[in-house]
C-alpha cells in the first residue's frame, strides 16, 4: 500500500498551505517535519529539488503546494513569500532605546520597555505565538499552557523593571523565564541544528531562531537576577 506523504518544514508557510488543503479535501497523510536543516538539504539532494514543502502521493512526487493544488483541481492561495529579516526586531530595541533616552529611564528603562513591546506583539496573536514557541521550548514542549502564560510573564516582567513595584516576584519569574528560554535556544539551535523561525516578536515574523532570542532571554534573566539582588528581604 502506498503512503501520502508531505515532506516540509514547520516554519514555512507553504508547507502550512499543503497541509490545509490535505485536510480540507480528508487525504490522509504523514506529515514529515524536517528535524534540521541538514536532513533539509539531504532530502533536497536526494530528489534533486531545490524547495519544500514536497508532497508525494501514492508513492508518487507532486511536488509543492501549487503542483498539489493543481493536482485535486482547486484555486490556488498565495502565502506571504518567507524570507528571514530582523527588521521586526531592530525597530522594537531602537523604538524602546529612543524612548529611554527621551524620558531618562537610563538602561533599566531601556531592558523594561523592550519587554513590554515584545510581550505587546506576541499578545497581539497569542495562537501564532503559541504554534511558533512550542516549537523550540523545552517547557511548552511538554506542557502546552506555559507558551500562553510566556507574554504574560514578559509583561508582567517589564512593568515590574519600570515601576519598580513586586520587585521579589518580577525578578523570580524574569530570571526563571529567561534561563529556561536560554537553554531552549541554546538546544534547538545548536544541539537540534533546528531551522525554525524564532517567535520572539509574535509568531507570524520571519525571524530567524537564535541571537535575538539569546538577547531577548538574556534580557529577561539579568534583569530577573538583579531585581533579585536589590530586592528587599
Amino acid at each position: 500500500m502506498q503512503e501520502n506523504i508531505i515532506h516540509r518544514k514547520e516554519s514555512c508557510p507553504w508547507g502550512a498551505k499543503a497541509v490545509d488543503l490535505l485536510d480540507k479535501k480528508h487525504i490522509p497523510y504523514e506529515d514529515h517535519v524536517f528535524t534540521s536543516k541538514e536532513e533539509e538539504t539531504s532530502f533536497k539532494e536526494k530528489y534533486h529539488v531545490n524547495t519544500t514543502p514536497q508532497v508525494f502521493i501514492d508513492g508518487h512526487r507532486i511536488g509543492g503546494y501549487e503542483d498539489l493544488a493543481n493536482e485535486l483541481d482547486v484555486n490556488t492561495e498565495t502565502p506571504p513569500m518567507e524570507s528571514t529579516s530582523y527588521k521586526p526586531v531592530a525597530t522594537v530595541f531602537l523604538v524602546a532605546l529612543v524612548t529611554s533616552i527621551f524620558l531618562s529611564a537610563g538602561i533599566m528603562g531601556f531592558m523594561g520597555m523592550s519587554l513590554i513591546i515584545l510581550a505587546t506583539l506576541k499578545l497581539m496573536d497569542l495562537t501564532a505565538f503559541e504554534n511558533s514557541f512550542t516549537q523550540y521550548d523545552l517547557i511548552s514542549k511538554n506542557f502546552r499552557p506555559y507558551a500562553k502564560f510566556y507574554p504574560f510573564a514578559e509583561l508582567f516582567a517589564g512593568l515590574g523593571i519600570l515601576s519598580g513595584n513586586f520587585i521579589m516576584l518580577a525578578g523570580s519569574v524574569s530570571a526563571l523565564v529567561g534561563i529556561v528560554g536560554i537553554i531552549s535556544v541554546y538546544k534547538a539551535v545548536y544541539i537540534d541544528k533546528k531551522d525554525l523561525n524564532c517567535a520572539c516578536v509574535g509568531g507570524n515574523s520571519n525571524v530567524p531562531l537564535g541571537a535575538v532570542s539569546f538577547s531577548e532571554n538574556a534580557i529577561m534573566a539579568i534583569m530577573g537576577l538583579y531585581l533579585l539582588s536589590v530586592a528587599p528581604f
